[in-house]
């Protein structure tokens, strides 16, 4: 399959949609446009089916109050994209165990999203969790 520039800035729309409308703003019903039926998300704790795109999202907005995720720099050739990110909010539920602190959360991620026929087939996520758990206090400055 050949992969045209289209392919690759509609690749990176989405991606952005993905930050923008679904983890910022909840819209968890998109998630059937932006991803395939058989999508995987992988983190810090493992690889996970479909359904756990909307249960991180819901996760989040559960824990961190005024949540956003604001896409600072996008790279993309052929099916893939690699988004740079930024999460910012105040910490109001348990976060990786840790109960509320009402501490400011900012910190950075890196995800390389690959796409399939328009949709996101694998998304993994490498976040900066050692500056989220010194914000928190879980680890000394």
């Amino acid at each position: 399959m050949t992969t045209t520039t289209h392919d690759v800035e509609a690749n990176k729309d989405v991606a952005r949609r993905l930050f923008d409308e679904v983890v910022t703003g909840g819209q968890l019903d998109l998630l059937d446009e932006l991803l395939t039926d058989d999508a995987t998300r992988t983190g810090l704790s493992g690889t996970f089916g479909r359904d756990s795109f909307a249960a991180h999202v819901q996760e989040l907005h559960e824990n961190v109050s005024d949540l956003r995720a604001t896409v600072t720099d996008l790279v993309a050739e052929d099916d893939r994209v690699v988004v740079f990110w930024r999460l910012q909010g105040a910490h109001t539920g348990t976060v990786w165990g840790i109960p509320a602190t009402g501490n400011t959360i900012d910190g950075t991620s890196i995800s390389l999203i690959t796409f399939r026929d328009g949709k996101v087939v694998d998304y993994v996520v490498t976040p900066d969790r050692f500056t989220i758990l010194r914000q928190l206090g879980a680890i000394p400055a």
